[in-house]
């Protein structure tokens, strides 16, 4: 059974649609969390109300992952209000739809900034709070097209390539400290990063997924809410796809 009574989680990407699902199923397993926002108050603000009904002590804290102190911020601001650190969930993310031959140096930067620095920046603040309490669970959000790869996203699928590559490296550092740290690689999900991409290839996806429909956010957060659970305790540096069938190992 998923417990989290007692501890505490940060959720990058909160007010975004795969980010709402983990912290709607971590203040039902009794979690408290923060939720770190970009820019959309009224979502993050909806779903803390949402989390502090389920009975979970609830935030938001508005920062932008691709800068440098973003990280530490919203570390600081849990340990500032409960003292301690155990759940760490990078799932914020912008997405674009464009052959490599017309993207801009600009679009790639920003793709890669947030994707994959911003993962870095939280990564590496809350290390030391777990590596103190010899404890921590990281999960980072990453794509089936880190390993795919995907036509007209070839920013997004260098990035969370990126975020494969960091995860594995990190689970071996962070080990010692009983810190697990694994990535979920969503396919094809209803967010609205999925509306970047044109509706007929979305339907030729579709149809390739051997399940013949897209996922929903709340199928992604259960594979998340898995790996931060201490159901997960003997996986580390492992990469969950759940793409309904997709690709197949």
């Amino acid at each position: 059974m998923i417990d989290f009574t007692g501890q505490v989680a940060i959720v990058t990407g909160g007010s975004g649609g795969i980010g709402q699902a983990i912290v709607r199923g971590l203040a039902r397993y009794g979690a408290r969390v923060l939720v770190g926002y970009h820019h959309d108050e009224p979502a993050a603000a909806s779903i803390v109300a949402v989390a502090q009904s389920l009975g979970s002590d609830a935030a938001a804290l508005a920062i932008d992952v691709r800068e440098v102190d973003s990280g530490p911020a919203l570390v600081n601001a849990a340990l500032e209000r409960w003292g301690q650190l155990d759940i760490l969930i990078n799932s914020a993310g912008i997405a674009d739809y464009g052959p490599l031959s017309e993207m801009s140096s600009e679009r790639w930067r920003q793709t890669i900034q947030t994707n994959l620095s911003g993962v870095y920046h939280t990564c590496r603040a809350a290390l030391r709070p777990m590596m103190q309490q010899r404890y921590g669970r990281i999960i980072n959000v990453a794509a089936l097209y880190g390993s795919s790869g995907f036509p007209g996203q070839a920013d997004f699928a260098a990035a969370a390539g990126g975020i494969i590559g960091l995860t594995r490296a990190l689970a071996r550092e962070a080990a010692p400290w009983q810190i697990t740290v694994n990535a979920v690689a969503p396919g094809m999900i209803e967010t609205d990063l999925v509306q970047a991409i044109p509706k007929p290839i979305q339907e030729w996806s579709a149809n390739i997924i051997a399940l013949r429909r897209l996922g929903k956010p709340e199928e992604v957060a259960a594979a998340v809410l898995f790996l931060a659970s201490p159901a997960a305790s003997y996986i580390t540096g492992q990469t969950l796809a759940v793409d309904g069938g997709w690709t197949m190992a």
